[in-house]
């Protein structure tokens, strides 16, 4: 992989150099495009500075194995040995930067995140699930500086969620929490069980990027839009106005309630910003099987049946199945540190990206 990434440099310097020339041109300046070259340009210039800064230090690094095997001091060999330590780990850091920068580029993934949590197998213990995986999420947002607005849910009496909808609003939302689109796994002892047996339950979540008005099309006359009282959990708070909202496509079939708001507008406004993510997911689903290539090497394919991960809490394991990454840190996951799971995800996902780009050059 690090022989196709230097080769990768070595075609974005060359196009560098050919961005030099269109933009040294004195007749390019009042063009269109000048902009956006000048953009590319900026972005280039940094990604081949970092390409020769991995080079000079590969070349430190053989200099210093070099030295290592030749050197019968002792010291003097626990010194280079240190060095070369810090090299690979500044060598870590500068490859995940570079892969960052080789990602193409998706104009959705700055979007803000509209998830759905649903309780699948399981029962209350599943609706429970749904809550903790709810608190994951708000936690990492909290992390990210993002904020987390509830659209819809239907709480249990136990404090789960038979489902939950939200939207998490800040610049790459979507981009770092489009992972978690599948079927979520929980292994460990319910608190309704009384014998102390491990029960497996499952979640659900969908994670789609919140689109604007002009970019999905939708028709009034495409629209069964209901009126009902919003309600809590056991028919508590129940209103005697009729705010909460039912919207049906019929085109498509799709159903979206919202009850969160207070008023009957709030409610619809809510329901249609859900409606139109749902719009672009089947868009986007028409696109990926004309695109058959590209989903094959993405990390998973983001459809709601898939199994992506299990949370098992006797062995505090969290393991993800589509990169078959394992961890001990199930605590700090669910506590909002959730960078555990998606850097070594996004890793994966660039490392195939790379791969394809490389074959195909």
């Amino acid at each position: 992989m690090l022989k196709k990434i230097l080769r990768i440099l070595d075609e974005k310097e060359r196009e560098l150099r050919e961005l030099e020339r269109r933009l040294g041109d004195p007749e390019a300046v009042g063009r269109p495009e000048y902009a956006e070259l000048s953009r590319r340009y900026a972005k280039l210039s940094e990604l081949v500075r970092k390409g020769k800064e991995l080079v000079g230090l590969l070349s430190e690094m053989d200099e210093e194995r070099d030295l290592l095997e030749g050197t019968e001091d002792e010291a003097l060999a626990a010194e280079i040995r240190e060095e070369l330590r810090r090299d690979e780990e500044k060598l870590r850091r500068l490859l995940a930067e570079i892969k960052r920068d080789l990602a193409p580029e998706r104009p959705e993934d700055q979007r803000n995140a509209i998830v759905e949590i649903r309780a699948g197998a399981g029962g209350e213990e599943s609706a429970l699930f749904a809550a903790d995986l709810f608190r994951m999420y708000a936690r990492y947002a909290e992390r990210k500086d993002w904020k987390v607005k509830v659209l819809d849910s239907h709480p249990t009496d136990l404090g789960g969620y038979k489902q939950i909808t939200f939207v998490v609003e800040g610049k790459g939302a979507y981009g770092r929490l489009r992972y978690e689109s599948g079927v979520h796994r929980v292994q460990r002892v319910p608190v309704t069980e009384s014998s102390g047996r491990i029960h497996t339950s499952t979640a659900t979540v969908a994670v789609l990027p919140e689109m604007e008005e002009v970019e999905v099309e939708i028709r009034p006359e495409d629209l069964k839009i209901e009126t009902f009282r919003a309600g809590g959990p056991g028919g508590q708070h129940m209103q005697k106005n009729e705010t909460a909202v039912r919207i049906t496509h019929l085109r498509t079939g799709i159903t979206v309630s919202c009850q969160d708001e207070r008023s009957q507008y709030q409610n619809k406004v809510q329901a249609l910003r859900i409606l139109r993510a749902r719009l672009w997911e089947i868009q986007e689903r028409e696109r990926r099987r004309a695109l058959q290539e590209t989903r094959r090497r993405q990390i998973g394919t983001g459809e709601r049946s898939e199994k992506i991960r299990t949370y098992n809490f006797p062995q505090n394991r969290v393991t993800d199945h589509r990169i078959n990454f394992t961890t001990y840190r199930l605590q700090e996951i669910l506590d909002g540190d959730l960078d555990i799971l998606t850097d070594p995800l996004f890793e994966a996902e660039l490392e195939r990206e790379l791969s394809g780009a490389a074959e195909e050059g």
